[in-house]
C-alpha cells in the first residue's frame, strides 16, 4: 500500500490525498470549456463526458476532478483509467458521492485525491486502503499482481 501523505481535511475539501505537490487552487472548468481554452489547468469530468477528449491537453492539466453524483455511477472509474493509461500524472480527484467502500478501488484506477460530499471516518478509510494487500491484475497503481510476486 502506498503511504498516505495527509489524513486531514484540507481547506478545499480534499479529505485524502496521495501526492507531495501543492493542491491545485484553481477552479475546474467543464470538458468542453477546457478543450476551447488554451490556459485551463483544471477540469471537471461529469458523467457522460468522454475523458478521451482531454488527451491532447494532458501536459497542461494540473487537476482533473471526476464527479460521482451517485455511488452507483461507475463511469468515473473508466475516466480515471483512460487518463492514467494515457500518461496523465497530475492530480486526479474523486469528488461527490464517494463512499468508503469505493476508495480502495478508486485508488487502483488512478485516483490520488478524494473529496467526498460527506466526510469519511479516518480509521475506516485506512482499513479500506489496506483491505486487499494482494492484487490479481495490473492497474493504474504501482502494485505488482500476486502472480508476478511468485517469481521474485
Amino acid at each position: 500500500m502506498t503511504e498516505q501523505q495527509d489524513w486531514g481535511t484540507s481547506p478545499d475539501q480534499v479529505q485524502f490525498r496521495f501526492r507531495d505537490d501543492e493542491i491545485a487552487d484553481v477552479p475546474a472548468v467543464t470538458v468542453d470549456s477546457c478543450c476551447d481554452q488554451t490556459n485551463a489547468t483544471a477540469v471537471r469530468i461529469e458523467p457522460g463526458d468522454d475523458a478521451r477528449e482531454l488527451l491532447p491537453f494532458l501536459d497542461r492539466l494540473q487537476l482533473v476532478e471526476v464527479n460521482f453524483p451517485a455511488y452507483t455511477d461507475g463511469r468515473g472509474y473508466s475516466a480515471a483509467r483512460v487518463l492514467r493509461e494515457a500518461g496523465y500524472t497530475g492530480e486526479l480527484r474523486a469528488v461527490g458521492d464517494v463512499l468508503v467502500d469505493q476508495i480502495g478501488f478508486m485508488r487502483r484506477c488512478g485516483f490520488d485525491a478524494f473529496a467526498p460530499d460527506k466526510p469519511i471516518n479516518e480509521d475506516d478509510a485506512k482499513t479500506a486502503f489496506a483491505r486487499w494487500p494482494e492484487v490479481y491484475q495490473s492497474a493504474a497503481d504501482t502494485r505488482k499482481p500476486i502472480w508476478d510476486l511468485r517469481h521474485e
